[in-house]
């Protein structure tokens, strides 16, 4: 499979729609799923829903600020500097296999859709920023016109 090396507004606005729908569900499984019993392993799982729930939010959270900011970009209201500078779709960080052995299959499954999302996402914004990244003879050649202006005043 290749990687694209560029998006446009219809792949925007369906992954959106998708990490819409991701981010509702990925709600209310967390915030919806109350540990009633007492003891060593309710407080276990108690604390495995709190930290991947807080990554999962996070996870889809980040991605949905990267998708908002390409909408924005497609909508005139950024341009592509602002872009370029703002919209860096931060590392995902995993989620632990400790806490998802303790996790409901239900939600194990929502952690991974939103890891392969995120993934995904991360792909694209690769690609994308790979048209701008200076190849390192150029910025070795730009160093040195520095270096000499800057030696010859």
């Amino acid at each position: 499979m290749t990687l694209p090396t560029d998006l446009n507004r219809k792949i925007v606005e369906d992954l959106y729609c998708e990490a819409l729908m991701l981010a509702d569900e990925v709600r209310s499984i967390f915030d919806l799923t109350p540990v009633r019993e007492a003891g060593d392993t309710a407080d276990r799982l108690r604390l495995a829903l709190s930290v991947e729930g807080l990554r999962t939010t996070t996870r889809v959270m980040h991605v949905l600020a990267w998708l908002l900011n390409h909408r924005a970009f497609y909508a005139g209201e950024l341009s592509e500097f602002q872009l370029r500078r703002h919209s860096k779709l931060p590392p995902d960080r995993a989620p632990e296999q400790a806490n998802l052995d303790l996790l409901e299959k239900e939600t194990c499954s929502l952690v991974l859709q939103s890891q392969t999302l995120h993934q995904r996402i991360a792909r694209l914004d690769t690609a994308w920023r790979g048209r701008y990244e200076m190849q390192p003879a150029a910025v070795l050649r730009l160093r040195e016109r520095l270096s000499q202006a800057v030696f010859k005043a």
